[in-house]
């Protein structure tokens, strides 16, 4: 069985200096491939240099929602778009999107958003996108720029929270649609009902590792490994086998990305 983890943050202060054993956790979980995003620019260095450390790991660029009231300009825009043109081993744009649970910083998070937009159409990288008390607002601003361009945006809805009704929104846009650890709370009924209706073809999972660690880990530091077990009880939801979601889920993470497909874990 393998698995790719579809979201992590390996570099954050929770995991660093530990990262060759959580390394070792993640393998013998069979995750071969993972995807980190990235919070700021200002981080990219780090994650692109773990992508080179650990070859089964890859990369996006961009600013998260929460720190668009701080940080975005249009010149971080163009600072994002030469990052994301710079190697091979950035496979996405983001994470970007719009958070209002958060933050009211609308304006600047929808400038950004639609930056991000530009940059994933033009280099035709795929967005990862996060969403949170936004998804009408995000939802519209995906109608609007699809609206007017020939080619349709490709994303996935990372640690998707979001009701059946809005996970359509998603579905009929093309996006992909991932799910976390939050789909093993008990009190996420609706998250599970969300994840029994979307098609085979555009499921994922992720940890979005430090955070959100799925039970039986909840409560403690999140890392890739335990994407299995948001694999395992997803698996369950959708009255499905693990190995059948397991390889679903890789081989849709291969197509959206770009990865390759090769037998077992890339050698260092």
């Amino acid at each position: 069985m393998r698995l790719i983890d579809t979201h992590v943050h390996v570099n954050f202060p929770a995991l660093k200096g530990e990262i060759e054993s959580v390394r070792e956790r993640w393998l013998q979980a069979g995750v071969e491939r993972l995807v980190h995003s990235c919070v700021s620019p200002g981080e990219f260095d780090e994650i692109l240099g773990l992508s080179v450390q650990f070859p089964e790991l890859y990369c996006a660029v961009g600013l998260h929602p929460l720190e668009a009231d701080r940080q975005w300009t249009e010149g971080l825009g163009t600072q994002i778009a030469q990052m994301a043109a710079s190697s091979n081993r950035v496979v996405a744009i983001g994470e970007t999107g719009l958070d209002f649970y958060k933050s009211e910083s609308r304006r600047q998070q929808l400038e950004s958003l639609e930056a991000h937009m530009e940059i994933a159409h033009r280099l035709d990288l795929p967005m990862i996108v996060h969403c949170r008390d936004a998804a009408p607002e995000m939802a519209e601003a995906l109608r609007r720029f699809q609206s007017r361009v020939s080619t349709p945006l490709r994303g996935v809805m990372h640690c998707w929270g979001g009701t059946p009704e809005e996970t359509d929104w998603f579905l009929d846009l093309g996006f992909y649609i991932s799910f976390s650890g939050t789909v093993t709370f008990k009190n996420a009924s609706t998250i599970r009902d969300s994840a029994r209706m979307v098609p085979a073809d555009r499921l994922l999972v992720e940890t979005d590792c430090p955070f959100l660690a799925p039970v039986p880990h909840r409560g403690k530091r999140n890392e890739p490994a335990f994407v299995l077990q948001v694999a395992r009880h997803l698996a369950e939801a959708r009255e499905e086998s693990l190995d059948l979601l397991a390889e679903t889920t890789f081989t849709n993470a291969v197509s959206l990305f770009g990865l390759p497909d090769t037998a077992g874990p890339i050698a260092s």
